[in-house]
């Protein structure tokens, strides 16, 4: 795109986010495109698709205080009250019902080692977070004080999995797949881990305290792994926020963010809804539909060869292509997908078209090639081509 082309479609964003009414519709073609870098604006714009912010501006900033004012208060409800009860409870006045070794499974203690289980699994995925980049395991400039402070008397929970000694074994709440939702391209770099001093905590401790706050407040889906993977880019985008007020409440920010696109692809987590329309086969269903309506060939060539959706599909599709790409790609793609407003009937054309664009390799190649490149997407296929592809692929299904 020339340097014109690009100055004027970073004014055309500009005029629209600054319009007293945000004519939504306008945002979505803009985005469908990707949003221009240089304005500084993605952030907005994704709390607008993602509907965190009304359509009316003068309405912004009312509705940023009561939602962070709210996530405070889960903070305070859901870590720090518990916490302090926890610290006092080595007082002697201390009641048996509030001592660790009650039986009984009502107990708030009791609650509080099944948490440790959830947490566990928590934070160990959140340590691995986008490995490729140094930015999750740096010092966020804003640390939550009432458990970083030096009169805190909460721990933080990265100190609390710390302490704990359950056995990680003992987690159960995997299912068909997810286990292996982790790309080899994106390795975990569990060694590395930056130190923070007394005050600090990294990135990846604020995006924990989200998941595990989240998963409390909604117990039908609590977490699953993967989980950590949709909030990643989320986060990254809101903590890299160029206004520094927003940029200072990423995390409340990105909690609402996060719900929100939960609600539209939660089926996708819930084992008991695999199987049904709205859950992933569904989903995978669709998107082979569409792969031999487009392309009969390279759909009966998968057919053949045995290449299940679910060693490859299952994961594009649940964690919306965030480990196929990296994250400056996965930004960019999730600029589009949101900005379909019968999402995510774009996201099994972008699927498709992925599958697509490698029909040549695939109609050459045998099983064991062929499930590698779709395990592992060539990353010399560009965004653009892809979405290109995807639209020039919905365009046809829908004459």
């Amino acid at each position: 795109m020339s340097r014109s082309k690009q100055n004027d479609r970073e004014t055309i964003f500009l005029e629209a986010i600054a319009a007293p009414e945000i004519n939504l519709e306008q945002i979505r073609r803009l985005c469908s495109r990707g949003v221009v870098e240089t304005c500084g604006i993605r952030a907005v714009c994704w709390r607008l698709l993602l509907y965190c912010l009304p359509t009316k501006r003068s309405l912004w900033q009312q509705e940023l205080t009561r939602q962070r004012s709210e996530y405070n208060q889960f903070v305070q409800e859901i870590i720090v009250e518990p916490g302090l009860k926890r610290f006092n409870t080595g007082n002697a006045e201390s009641s048996f019902e509030d001592h660790p070794l009650n039986p009984n499974p009502k107990s708030e203690w009791n609650s509080y080692f099944k948490d440790n289980e959830l947490l566990l699994q928590i934070d160990k995925d959140v340590r691995r977070l986008c490995p490729d980049i140094s930015f999750f395991q740096n010092a966020t400039k804003y640390p939550c004080e009432d458990l970083t402070s030096t009169e805190s008397k909460v721990e933080t929970l990265r100190k609390r999995v710390e302490r704990t000694a359950l056995n990680s074994q003992s987690l159960t709440r995997k299912r068909l797949g997810i286990s292996n939702l982790i790309s080899s391209r994106k390795q975990a770099s569990h060694e590395y881990q930056v130190l923070m001093e007394a005050g600090q905590e990294a990135h990846w401790e604020v995006v924990e305290r989200i998941l595990f706050i989240y998963s409390k407040l909604n117990p039908g889906t609590s977490y699953v792994q993967g989980m950590n993977e949709i909030i990643g880019p989320l986060y990254y985008t809101l903590a890299s926020d160029p206004n520094m007020d927003w940029r200072e409440h990423a995390e409340a920010d990105t909690f609402f963010c996060f719900t929100n696109l939960m609600a539209e692809i939660r089926d996708n987590f819930i084992k008991s809804l695999d199987t049904s329309a709205s859950g992933i086969e569904g989903s995978m269903n669709k998107a082979l539909c569409l792969l031999r309506e487009t392309d009969p060939q390279v759909w009966l060539l998968l057919e053949k060869q045995g290449i299940k959706p679910q060693y490859f599909l299952f994961r594009w599709l649940t964690l919306l292509l965030s480990q196929e790409f990296n994250l400056p790609d996965v930004i960019h793609i999730w600029d589009v997908l949101f900005s379909d407003e019968r999402r995510f009937t774009l996201l099994t054309a972008v699927c498709c078209a992925m599958i697509v664009l490698l029909r040549e390799q695939l109609l050459d190649n045998d099983f064991s090639h062929n499930m590698k490149l779709l395990q592992n997407y060539p990353i010399h296929i560009s965004i653009p081509t892809i979405i290109d592809k995807a639209n020039t692929i919905n365009k046809s299904r829908r004459q």
